[in-house]
Order: C-alpha cells, then structure tokens, then sequence
C-alpha cells in the first residue's frame, strides 16, 4: 500500500499521453469519478501507418509492457464502449468489430456505463445487473427515474450519441509521421527526417493557399520519453530547406536538454499555425530588391528567435502619429505580419533615438538658422554640414496641445559624428529658442 499521490499520478498519464501521440495526434485521458486511469486514442485514419489496427495494437501492447505498465486495450468506434472492454471485458486485448457494439456490451455490468455512485446502488437495487437488461426497456420511465445521464451513457456507448473526447492538445489539420527500424540519435538525422516530413506536408499545404507559421518537431525516444520543439516563424513558408535551418539552430540552442538516449524510433511533424500565403513572382518582378530586403529582414528574426527565447526579442512596430518618440513602439508580438518602418519618401530617421530629448547649448548664424556650434553633456561639437529645417508640429487631433512646434536639423561635427537637433520655443514671446539633442545617425 502507498499513500495516494494524485498530482504525480495525473503528471505520469500526461506524458503517457504525450508518448501516445507517436499512434495519433488524438489523445485524451479518460476523466471519471474515481479518477483519471486510462488513455483515449482516436485511431481514426492513423491506423494504416502501422499496418491495420491489428498491428497498431500488437505495437502498443508489446511497448506498454515493455516499460513495465501493464494494460489493457480495447478497440471500438465509441470511446464508450472500449472504456467499458478495456475495465470491465476480463481480455487484456479486445476488438469490438463494426455494429458489434451491442453484444460486445450486453454481457457487461452496469457499472461499464460510467454512472456515479448513486444511479449504479439504484439500478441493482431495481435488478439491473447488466447492460443487457437495459436495453429492451422503455425509455421514459428510466428518463424519468434517472435523468438524462443513464440514457446519454448507453446511447454513446452505443454509437446513438456523439462523444468527442478532449485531446491533450488539439489535432492538427496538417501532420506527419515516420518510424524508424534503426532508431536515430545523430542531429543531422533527425534534422534530415524533419525536412522528409516538411516536404510531404507542403503540396497539401499548396493545395490549400497556405504556409506553415508554427511547426511542432515531436520526438519519440525507444523508452517512451518524447520531446516536443515548437518552431514560430515571422511569416508562413513552405520552404523545407529554411525549415531544416530553423530546426538545427533551435537544436543548437537545447544541446544538453534532449538527450537521445538509445535513440529516436518515431518523429512527428505537426503544423501548429497555418496562414496564407499569397503567390509570389519569381522573375521580372519590379520591386524585387524590395520583397529580397523583406525576405532577408524575416529571415534574420526567425534565426534569432530560434537563438534566444521569443520574450527576450523585441521588434518595432509602426503608430499613427508623426512625433518622432510616439511613430513606433516595441513589442515582443513576433507572430504577426511584418510592418516594417520603411518609408523611401519620409525624411531621413535616426538610428537611435534618446528616450528623451536633452537639452543642448547651441550657437547659430541667426536665430532662425542651423547651428553651428552647441555644446552637449559637457562637450563642444563644432559643426561642419546641417542639413534642414525639418518642421515637425503638434498633434492637431488632440484637443491639448502641450507640445511646441519643433524645427529638426541632422549635423555633422568636426568628427563625423552626425546628430539629430532640434528647435523649439522660436514663436514664443520671449523670441528665445531652446535647442535639444534628440537623436544619433552614425
């Protein structure tokens, strides 16, 4: 006897759960009154990967056993009826075939029905021992005496009534498998099936005007541990090669935390996200340096997002709104559409912009024009080119308007140093204008 540990319990079957997904990506624990003790495996259009049924069984038992976890499996077309063999059949393998439902149950207790406690004292009190006798009885007296619930169970175990199940995480649309004879522990194996697995993936993906956005590489070690590495990418893509890249540098990354072990026996590629992706023209395009400088700014996010954690990237995101510290904001968001800060007709933007604006000591020709000399953080930068003004005014759509006109100039100093200065205050009463240090081109 040991002391009951439910957390640990319910932690185990999750990655029982999490290794049953080599069989199909529909796995749900089978949660019941007493507890979680079981798994569901919807095998539907996944069983002729291992050969029929059959053998998808004969495989799953022979593993079950093998990591010391004894079982019992049962296979029929309602989750009902094969949580009812697999308890209360008495065959550690049971097979219920098509519209055999109803006499693989007829034999089996009540209790196959997954009743609470009180509806299953009442029913054997009443007489009824087994399925069989409920079957032929009427219907509205056992509604009326029992509710809803005992009729819903029989007729799900049945196949009268639907019963989804709720898989541990949801069934992707695009997905594919491959095992191994030999199992596989080199990365440039496995980075060689997951680009195999990706070029199957793309003609549905073409079929359907998609690209993959998320990938998620599942590996299946031969002593039921598996690992799973999700891959986010900056725009959809259904290029196997660029994938396999992605994969290796985010294997790169988790070397030391993916231990092969005696190897992988079976790998699973699953496309997490799908968006659409327009058709693209490969020659004679006008703008073609343009889409090539975009494709390149993707490709450097995707590398790095595969190099350091996704929280820790930042991306600049285009606001509406023409003053230099309000025109862009920073976010982690690196699953949306690109939005790049790209305008050729706007005038030129510093490379770094302060957090604020530092005021600035400076002399000009006359008042109105661009400086040049100032003095900043103590220093005095002489100026030798200025180019501007550029007027940058307020926010005429907010109703306060705290912030003076601004006058911008870039200069450059005796060091090449270039600068971004700017003027305020010039149409004030007091004529005296104040100069600021807002920003650094090179």
């Amino acid at each position: 006897m040991r002391d009951l540990d439910a957390k640990a319990d319910a932690a185990a079957l999750r990655r029982l759960a999490l290794w049953a997904t080599r069989y199909t990506p529909a796995v749900a624990a089978s949660k019941e009154e007493n507890g979680s003790d079981g798994l569901f495996l919807d095998v539907t259009g996944a069983s002729h990967l291992f050969g029929g049924e059959a053998k998808l069984m004969t495989d799953l038992a022979r593993r079950l056993s093998g990591f010391g976890l004894p079982a019992r499996l049962a296979l029929a077309k309602t989750p009902g009826a094969a949580w009812a063999l697999s308890h209360y059949g008495g065959h550690a393998v049971a097979a219920v075939p098509p519209g055999g439902e109803e006499t693989a149950l007829r034999r089996l207790p009540i209790e196959a029905l997954r009743l609470d406690l009180a509806a299953r004292t009442t029913l054997r009190r009443l007489g009824f021992k087994t399925i069989g006798d409920l079957l032929n009885k009427p219907r509205a007296p056992l509604s009326r005496r029992f509710g809803a619930s005992l009729l819903l169970r029989l007729d799900q175990a049945l196949g009268r009534a639907p019963e989804p199940i709720d898989p541990i995480r949801p069934p992707p649309v695009y997905d594919a498998v491959r095992q191994f004879l030999d199992p596989i522990g080199a990365q440039s194996a496995v980075l060689h099936a997951a680009r195999r697995l990706f070029e199957e993936l793309c003609p549905k993906l073409e079929a359907d005007g998609v690209g993959a956005r998320g990938l998620r590489l599942t590996l299946y070690r031969v002593d039921g541990e598996a690992f799973a590495i999700d891959l986010g990418l900056a725009a959809p893509t259904r290029n196997a090669t660029y994938v396999e890249r992605l994969f290796g540098l985010r294997l790169d990354r988790l070397a030391g935390t993916i231990d092969p072990g005696f190897g992988f026996e079976t790998i699973r590629l699953e496309v997490a996200a799908a968006t659409p992706l327009k058709p693209r023209q490969e020659g004679f395009a006008s703008k073609s340096g343009a889409a090539d400088g975009n494709e390149r700014t993707i490709a450097l996010i995707d590398a790095l997002s595969q190099r350091f954690e996704q929280k820790d990237l930042r991306r600049l995101w285009r606001v509406e709104s023409h003053i230099p510290e309000r025109a862009a904001a920073s976010r982690s968001d690196m699953e949306r559409e690109p939005d790049w800060l790209i305008d050729t007709e706007a005038p030129p933007r510093p490379a770094l912009l302060l957090p604020r604006a530092e005021m600035a000591e400076v002399l000009a020709v006359v008042p109105e024009g661009p400086p040049r000399l100032f003095r900043w953080r103590g220093a005095v930068h002489r100026v030798l080119h200025a180019q501007g003004p550029e007027r940058i005014g307020a926010e005429w759509w907010r109703k306060q308007k705290t912030q003076p006109t601004r006058d911008y100039y870039v200069v450059e100093d005796e060091t090449g140093r270039r600068f971004w200065l700017f003027r305020e205050g010039l149409y004030r009463e007091t004529n005296e204008p104040r100069w600021f240090v807002h920003g650094f081109f090179a």
